[in-house]
């Protein structure tokens, strides 16, 4: 006699984007009651946003989020960057004090500027700054820097997505671009330096999904000075697009397709120069690969960009109002904020959708 399964209940994460192409700022509290439909798909082990334009005062400067166990740790960082960096302003993030989140480490943020005698022969200022913040990470125990662009944030912690928004006061924040992300871990540790959005430079990530391919994934990246320390496999994809797009200058759509590239018999029916071309790609970038299911919101200062992995084994909603575009695992978190789209899609598996800030004169 057969013995009925217990029910299960089946969830992931929940990852949302919510960008305004002519820079029109969003409050925080927008981008908090769309990711709150999707409480069930969280399970309280990680929650966290990322926000654009949000620092216009220190606009020029690099603003270092900082996660810090203790006081001493503290200090010792502190001391590294003012050797490596001139240190603009340092402040605590501001917080809700009398809200507590599990395990709340000290957190700080500093802006901070590069002195062109600091940086070495055949390095860029952005290859100096990842290479300060890969210092702190590998070097120094107990502190984490999680946010390192210009006149952007991330803000993140162990707790639901609405109330790590709630105990960061996001609400007194705007931003022409977010995004958000509710964690429902499966197979790595729920902590405060593994909550997503994951970020280097202008560069965040949220994802939905497991990266099989980590392993792959993070020895390739070790070969060119990336560390990976966070215990997480979404950690891989912000360094890969970092590598492809800043340190290689692939452009935007064939660094895209290295991350999500055509079946290999896909590629045999292309026509002969499509073909050559996809399979050079696969040829030389195939460590770059990622496998597994996967939905992403990819955003930087100039842009937003969705894709899921080829076969579309996790969901991702589009949907555009006039100049403002939403992406997400579901559309009741699209309709929340924005009840009457003027479109909604879903793309195709492995196709990244794009919405890009115009131009200013």
């Amino acid at each position: 006699m057969f013995k009925r399964a217990e029910s299960k209940d089946i969830s992931g994460c929940a990852v949302v984007g919510i960008m305004n192409e002519k820079g029109k700022t969003i409050r925080g509290d927008v981008i908090t009651n769309a990711i709150a439909v999707m409480h069930e798909r969280s399970n309280g082990l990680g929650g966290g946003f990322a926000a654009y334009g949000i620092y216009p005062e220190f606009k020029d400067y690099y603003a270092f989020h900082i996660m810090f166990e203790d006081e001493g740790v503290k200090d010792e960082v502190e001391t590294f960057l003012q050797d490596k960096m001139v240190l603009v302003k340092s402040e605590a993030i501001p917080i809700r004090k009398k809200m507590s989140l599990m395990n709340t480490p000290i957190l700080w943020r500093y802006f901070l500027e590069v002195p062109k005698s600091k940086i070495p022969s055949g390095f860029s200022e952005e290859d100096y700054v990842v290479s300060v913040v890969m210092r702190i990470n590998i070097r120094f125990n107990g502190a984490f820097v999680f946010s390192s662009g210009k006149n952007m944030g991330i803000f993140k912690g162990l707790g639901y997505p609405e109330d790590v928004s709630r105990f960061f006061r996001l609400e007194e924040y705007e931003a022409y671009l977010w995004t958000a992300h509710g964690r429902f871990p499966t197979n790595t540790p729920g902590w405060w330096g593994g909550a997503h959005p994951f970020g280097l430079l202008d560069w965040a990530v949220v994802h939905n999904g497991e990266i099989s391919s980590y392993g792959i994934n993070k020895r390739y990246l070790e070969m060119f000075g990336y560390e990976c320390t966070l215990m997480t496999d979404t950690e891989v994809i912000v360094y890969m697009l970092d590598l492809l797009l800043r340190k290689h200058n692939l452009p935007q759509d064939i660094a895209l397709t290295a991350l999500a590239p055509p079946f290999w018999r896909e590629i045999d029916e292309m026509d002969k120069n499509k073909k050559e071309a996809m399979t050079a790609l696969r040829m030389v970038y195939g460590s770059a690969l990622l496998n597994g299911p996967f939905s992403i919101i990819i955003s930087n200062s100039n842009s937003m960009i969705g894709m899921t992995d080829r076969i579309m084994l996790r969901p991702l909603v589009v949907a555009r109002k006039q100049d403002t575009v939403y992406m997400s695992s579901e559309e009741s978190a699209i309709r929340e904020v924005c009840q009457d789209p003027d479109e909604v899609w879903s793309p195709q598996g492995g196709e990244p959708v794009y919405a890009r800030l115009e131009e200013r004169a």
